[in-house]
């Protein structure tokens, strides 16, 4: 899998007023920590880490962060965002060594929803998780873990026992005991007043021992 580019700056300045000047300046915050080193402040430009953002992948890719006249590989742990504004405050990335497992949450991706036996049946396809937390050596992190639906029956449920994971790739929940549900295909929503209705029609057009003995002159 590519790896993404940053570049960032070391940051001098600390606190929040710091801070603040340096969001007016459109530059993020940010620190590096991890793997027995000293914690290191940074700063990053603001478009080019929101253009970065946009790519639904960043936040479950190996991350290079060219630091001044060094390279970091790092991973994305944290982003503090305002909480009316969801700007982006401060970002927390963790580094990585090719030697040690990482946790991390990956995407998962439904293939052949169009396809899909319970949905062409009428049923509603249903995602109960959207990314699930994965531990693996950084060489073997996977972009996103792809979901084949196309044989999913309305009434059926996939658990994270079913996916199909690459090699060296582990689910953290399952570690746990913790079969969690994926995705589901449900009936579809019949309203109960066309089930009366139904019932109603069905019980008119049934007719009664009483009633066909009348009908009959009997």
């Amino acid at each position: 899998m590519k790896e993404l580019e940053l570049t960032a700056s070391i940051r001098h300045e600390m606190g929040t007023g710091a801070s603040r000047r340096m969001r007016r300046g459109n530059r993020i915050p940010a620190i590096l920590y991890g793997e027995k080193k000293d914690v290191v402040p940074l700063s990053l430009d603001a478009n080019t880490l929101k253009k970065q953002m946009e790519n639904e992948s960043f936040g479950s890719r190996i991350i290079t962060l060219n630091v001044e006249n060094a390279k970091e590989s790092a991973v994305l742990k944290e982003i503090q965002r305002h909480p009316s504004s969801s700007r982006v405050l401060h970002v927390d990335f963790q580094r990585v060594s090719e030697t040690s497992q990482i946790q991390l949450n990956i995407p998962l991706h439904l293939i052949n929803e169009d396809t899909c036996v319970g949905k062409r049946a009428g049923g509603v396809i249903n995602r109960l998780l959207v990314e699930v937390e994965v531990s693996c050596l950084p060489k073997d992190l996977p972009e996103a873990i792809p979901i084949d639906i196309a044989n999913m029956e309305i009434g059926q449920t996939l658990h994270l026992s079913d996916l199909v994971v690459p090699e060296g790739v582990t689910l953290t929940a399952l570690s746990h005991d913790m079969d969690q549900g994926v995705v589901t295909i449900s009936a579809p929503y019949v309203p109960a007043e066309e089930e009366e209705e139904e019932t109603l029609e069905g019980t008119q057009e049934t007719p009664t021992e009483d009633s066909a003995a009348e009908d009959s002159g009997d």
